[in-house]
């Protein structure tokens, strides 16, 4: 197997569906036959805790944090990753909460998840980061890790001034690292389509991103009752018809990455 396409979900802004969007995606692809490697890197622990492994947010050392920070433990990143059955997941922990000081003494800050990913990447098709929702050391980590950012956001007025910050933050870390990070593509998540400012930012968003891929996700019910039995909307109702689009998503990730379909 050759090298993984790798990207992150991240948008600074507080509760827009990143985690919903990110373990969603994952599902799609696993549906296309992808093996997929979904790493928590949000100390809240919300994906860990929706794909149904909240014990693993407790567990002793070695634990996300260790396998980060320490060098030394990189390859313990094998111990931790937990199996489920749309993918498999390296679990945040509590601990995590103490990466961003940590990661900041740490010689090359920037560096580090890409350098534990090295440990595993040739085992997967995808590996998908879940950033936490703030600007510091763990989303520049996954930023340099991917160099591919899929943006999940809302259809409101405020999430201009989310993407504002976001690309600032983009633009600094490839002058920093001479590195491109490429935008695959915006989630416009939980639209309400009878709400007139939905309407009009989505309209805003298609016209702002004409370059990249927009996808719409409509507000339903079944895509939280998923996350709460641990699964994606595709294994939880594959009948709802928003699981086309996430299985859109995951096809136009495939056209981007060059990947194939692989036949169940």
């Amino acid at each position: 197997m050759g090298e993984p396409a790798k990207f992150c979900v991240s948008n600074q802004k507080g509760g827009v569906g990143k985690t919903t969007i990110a373990i969603n995606v994952a599902g799609a692809l696993n549906a296309r036959g992808h093996n997929v490697l979904f790493v928590d890197l949000d100390p809240q622990g919300n994906a860990t805790e929706n794909l149904g492994m909240m014990d693993a947010y407790d567990d002793a050392p070695p634990s996300l944090f260790d396998c980060l920070t320490n060098p030394e433990q990189r390859e313990k990143i094998h111990e931790i990753i937990r199996n489920h059955e749309e993918m498999d997941v390296v679990p945040s922990n509590i601990d995590m909460t103490a990466a961003e000081p940590e990661l900041t003494l740490s010689r090359r800050s920037g560096e580090q998840l890409d350098l534990l990913l090295a440990e595993v990447e040739d085992d997967y098709d995808y590996i998908i980061v879940d950033c936490p929702p703030n600007l510091g050391n763990l989303m520049d980590n996954a930023l340099f890790a991917t160099q591919n950012v899929l943006i999940p956001a809302l259809a409101e007025s405020t999430s201009k001034r989310a993407f504002e910050l976001l690309f600032d933050h983009v633009d600094a870390l490839e002058l920093d690292y001479e590195i491109d990070i490429h935008e695959r593509g915006v989630v416009i998540n939980r639209i309400d389509v009878r709400k007139n400012q939905a309407k009009q930012m989505v309209d805003w968003i298609n016209t702002a991103f004409d370059d990249v891929p927009v996808w719409e996700i409509r507000e339903r019910a079944d895509v939280q009752k998923a996350l709460d039995s641990g699964v994606s909307l595709l294994e939880y109702n594959p009948e709802s018809d928003m699981c086309e689009v996430f299985l859109s998503i995951a096809d136009g990730l495939d056209e981007q990455f060059e990947m194939v379909e692989v036949e169940a």
